[in-house]
């Protein structure tokens, strides 16, 4: 659970105890692109960064809205010098020289060993720990007291249990829990984006059968007893929880200590992702603003402001020295295993990488067959699996 006195802290008190550079960076504007730029966390942060002695600019969502807009506006604009958020699918991409203009400068923090495995060595690193879950509601709105044990995500479309599932392709989370679906029907070989077509039949079975109610995600309708599953994100469930009162008359209760809702037990996990800070590369930069940059990134990643950040935003640090300040012991919904990180069978990638090199394919494949549609009334007829031209569905629309 979190400790007490960060709980207690003041946005006031949590600034003044970030730490500042000896030098004053704020002659130079760094200019930041981030999928992770709520209002709030915007405000945060041009706060913290003016207190410790930088200058920044950063967009908040109103502006630029999601990991693919944060990206594509940091290649066409072409002024960046820091790019954080975002996820593995996405940083393999930039790391990987996929967009023409985004280059991410070599670069070995302080803080580097602190971060475990959430980091690409010499190029960017971990900031925040993110992952799916799965909820259940075990009192007389859900299972009765009965647990839910399951071998893989998708054994959801056999529970018995009703369950709430998002109804659009695109966003970060949707993919994401897609990505946890699709786990278990990985094949290489497979001309269906590399899942096997039973995977594909599974995912629409999760679709067609599922419920939508308009709602963002799983947690509101979980919350309100429409269904007995609910699929949401870590960070900010907590906080969800302590507030859940206000949006239900039959809320869930207890946050770190559950009373009427429980993770179901997926044995194969879940899936991960971190969000990662990594510079820019800009040969128009001289050597005075690089620095300059250079000492940002240093203090945005440290232990102290990411602690900070984590206490302020209801999220768990990739950082282990800032997640010892705030937390007694590790929430136990970031003690899953971890399936991201699995290498695929006939391949030497992990799933995170897999998920990476087929993401394209698979949001072609949902939306040329009409995934996630809205209106359970004027649902699509379901495919003939056994008759489909894999090779023409994994290209986008004409």
């Amino acid at each position: 659970m979190k400790k007490i006195i960060a709980l207690a802290m003041s946005l006031v008190l949590v600034l003044a105890a970030i730490p500042a550079f000896a030098a004053d960076y704020s002659g130079y504007t760094i200019r930041i692109y981030s999928n992770s730029n709520s209002t709030e966390r915007v405000n945060w942060l041009v706060n913290a960064a003016k207190e410790a002695g930088f200058s920044i600019s950063i967009d908040d969502n109103s502006v630029i809205s999601g990991d693919t807009a944060a990206v594509q506006a940091a290649n066409e604009n072409k002024d960046g010098d820091i790019l954080f958020g975002l996820n593995e699918t996405r940083w393999g991409q930039v790391i990987g020289g996929t967009y023409e203009n985004l280059a991410i400068a070599d670069w070995t923090p302080s803080w580097a060993d602190e971060v475990g495995n959430f980091k690409y060595d010499g190029k960017a690193y971990g900031l925040v720990i993110q992952n799916v879950l799965m909820l259940y509601r075990n009192d007389e709105f859900g299972t009765n007291g009965n647990e839910l044990h399951f071998d893989h995500w998708a054994d959801i479309v056999n529970s018995g249990y009703t369950w709430y599932r998002q109804g659009k392709v695109g966003g970060t989370t949707n993919a994401n829990i897609n990505s946890a679906m699709l786990y278990a029907f990985t094949d290489p070989t497979s001309p269906a984006g590399g899942i096997s077509v039973d995977g594909w039949k599974t995912l629409w079975a999760y679709c067609q059968n599922g419920v939508f109610t308009g709602d963002s995600y799983g947690f509101d309708p979980l919350n309100r007893g429409d269904v007995q599953i609910g699929t949401f994100y870590s960070s900010s469930l907590y906080g969800k929880i302590d507030t859940a009162a206000d949006a239900s008359e039959h809320p869930l209760n207890g946050t770190l200590e559950p009373e009427n809702w429980a993770l179901v037990d997926i044995k194969d996990g879940t899936y991960y992702i971190a969000e990662y800070l990594g510079i820019i590369d800009r040969a128009d930069r001289t050597a005075e603003q690089t620095e300059a940059v250079k000492a940002f990134a240093e203090w945005f990643g440290s232990a102290d402001v990411q602690a900070a950040w984590a206490d302020e935003f209801d999220s768990f640090p990739c950082n282990t020295a800032a997640a010892a300040q705030i937390y007694e012991e590790t929430p136990a919904i970031y003690t899953l295993p971890n399936f991201a990180l699995n290498k695929v069978e006939g391949t030497d990638m992990t799933y995170a990488e897999y998920v990476a090199a087929h993401s394209k394919e698979w949001t072609n494949i949902m939306t040329n067959l009409g995934f996630y549609w809205a209106d359970n009334s004027a649902a699509p007829t379901e495919p003939a699996w056994d008759t489909l031209d894999w090779a023409t569905l994994t290209q986008a629309a004409q």
